[in-house]
């Protein structure tokens, strides 16, 4: 009787807490601008920026992504109304920054991810990483701890597309070196479909984080979607299962699919960096 009435007393604070959260950004607020960092022999990156208190929070977008989403756009609401800092970017060669996509590598975009750390941001920073924005968030807080103070994974992809193709049967696995890349299909885009060619791959190994443990030890949490049909939900108990951290939490979304955009999955992201964002500014 007693852990059924707790049981509900917690549904009902957690309800009610999400939507006095999630409310606050629902009003029309001035967006912010996109800028432009201009960088040493390396192209320009686009981004979006709004001052504001610590700890401040930085948008990692997935794989060919841009920084003009529903959750971009919600979290930049979100922090506008708390009136904390937050940073949103398209890496090199996506949206509107220069560069090449297709030459593009993991490597490439970390660079992006540590640059915006050094150079655009004031202190440490939540990492909001979505799909391969969750892997270069990993590398990101490896690269740079002191700038790292907490990590929100939403269907985080570490060594996704590794992964993936070690999957694969040896004979297809030389088919593809053979012509030199791999076409993917998806629903993520106009054409169908992802080209990733075999230097990509091999650049990618470089940046794996699930064969050994993660040196990260700061707050993470664990957003996936059950129904996820891209990145498998098992992906997310590894990494908190190889994170140093003692404060990890996982979240699955029992209908979630691998974008986590619909309304509901935008509010329990938004509570959980929230809920964060109170943890640290206690602790402080």
């Amino acid at each position: 009787m007693a852990s059924a009435l707790l049981a509900r007393q917690f549904k009902t604070v957690f309800q009610l807490t999400v939507q006095r959260k999630t409310t606050r950004f629902l009003g029309v607020r001035d967006k912010s601008t996109v800028q432009y960092a201009v960088r040493p022999d390396l192209p320009k990156l686009a981004y979006r920026k709004v001052n504001g208190k610590s700890p401040g929070v930085v948008f990692l977008p997935g794989f060919g992504s841009n920084m003009g989403g529903k959750k971009a756009e919600a979290l930049e609401e979100f922090c506008q109304s708390l009136g904390h800092s937050y940073l949103r970017f398209d890496y090199t060669g996506c949206g509107s920054s220069e560069g090449d996509m297709v030459v593009g590598t993991v490597g490439t975009w970390k660079k992006d991810v540590l640059y915006v750390l050094d150079e655009l941001v004031e202190g440490p920073q939540i990492l909001v990483g979505s799909s391969m924005g969750g892997w270069l968030m990993c590398l990101a807080a490896i690269a740079r701890p002191e700038m790292t103070a907490a990590m929100v994974g939403i269907s985080t992809a570490a060594d996704h597309f590794v992964t993936l193709f070690n999957s694969l049967p040896m004979e297809t696995k030389k088919e593809i070196e053979g012509k030199g890349e791999w076409i993917i299909p998806t629903k993520h885009n106009d054409t169908g479909s992802i080209t990733l060619t075999t230097e990509f791959l091999k650049e990618a190994e470089q940046h794996c984080v699930l064969q050994s443990p993660i040196p990260v030890t700061c707050p993470v949490r664990l957003i996936h979607g059950m129904k996820d049909q891209e990145v498998p939900w098992h992906i997310s108990m590894q990494v908190a299962e190889r994170v140093l951290s003692d404060d990890v939490d996982v979240i699955l979304r029992k209908h979630g699919q691998h974008r986590m955009g619909d309304k509901d999955d935008i509010k329990l992201i938004v509570y959980t960096i929230d809920d964060l964002i109170d943890k640290l500014t206690t602790l402080v």
